[in-house]
């Protein structure tokens, strides 16, 4: 008789640690849920508009193609399909925000105040930084890109692009350079985290200045423009990260056990004078 007691007692106990866990994985299926209901909505939105998308999308290259060529499609689904995961695309890329936000709801009851106060500007400040890439490469690299690549074509070749491959083309350096442009986040968080020091960094200015264009010559397309456009905001956003963890640690209050021993230092010469 006393068993049966015993065992409601750890059966109770066992359902009061599930819960939990199936509350948290209830949370998180909702969030995905309507991040994916986000993505849809905008999506539906600009369907009707997707062969202008497209059209804006593919103006830098265009705009240097010879007198009496134009774009093709080689494929047959490819005038449908094309401006079709172009608006995909974009609506996950108009979605970060709220995407985050779901993202941000879930975890921010496991934070403290502290971490919740230095998360907020950062999850902000990677959005506006992404965008900030994106839009660096449709209006600073691409015009370069495509007027490079165009002006090279041999004599008796028409450079007639095709629209899907264009646009894989275009979104591989709208992700390389929005995530280029996240480095003064990520070196603020490595040092803020204590992973490394501003000094560790610095001495090792000249391989990351190296590894830069190794990253930009993995990310881009095989033409030296488009690796140096990218290579070089990256080592000026790492210099950018660098400067804002200085002004972050010389804003950051002293641990008690230094203003401590500030106070005591400063009362012991206070006393020697007195003495003296």
């Amino acid at each position: 008789m006393s068993e049966q007691p015993e065992q409601n007692i750890d059966s109770d106990a066992s359902v009061k640690e599930e819960l939990p866990i199936v509350a948290h994985l209830l949370e998180l299926r909702s969030r995905v849920l309507k991040s994916v209901v986000a993505i849809l909505v905008i999506f539906l939105a600009l369907f009707y508009f997707a062969n202008d998308i497209y059209t804006f999308i593919s103006e830098p290259i265009r705009a240097y193609l010879p007198e009496g060529t134009s774009m093709i499609a080689t494929e047959i689904a490819s005038p449908f399909l094309t401006p079709f995961k172009l608006t995909i695309v974009l609506a996950i890329f108009i979605s970060m925000p709220f995407t985050l936000h779901q993202v941000w709801s879930f975890i921010s009851p496991g934070m403290y105040s502290r971490e919740k106060r230095l998360a907020v500007p950062i999850l902000v400040s990677s959005v506006i930084l992404f965008y900030t890439g994106m839009t660096f490469a449709y209006y600073v690299v691409f015009p370069l890109v495509f007027g490079f690549l165009t002006s090279v074509a041999p004599e008796g070749v028409n450079v007639m692009p095709d629209i899907n491959q264009y646009l894989n083309f275009v979104l591989k350096l709208f992700f390389a350079f929005g995530l280029a442009f996240e480095i003064p986040v990520a070196t603020f968080l490595l040092i803020t985290s204590g992973v490394t020091s501003i000094e560790s960094l610095t001495a090792k200015r000249p391989y990351i200045v190296v590894g830069c264009f190794v990253f930009g010559m993995l990310l881009t397309p095989p033409d030296v423009v488009s690796q140096a456009l990218l290579a070089l905001p990256m080592w000026l956003l790492f210099e950018v990260g660098i400067i804002l963890s200085r002004l972050n640690r010389k804003n950051r209050p002293k641990p008690k056990s230094e203003t401590e021993d500030d106070a005591t230092s400063e009362e012991e010469s206070n006393e020697t004078q007195e003495k003296g």
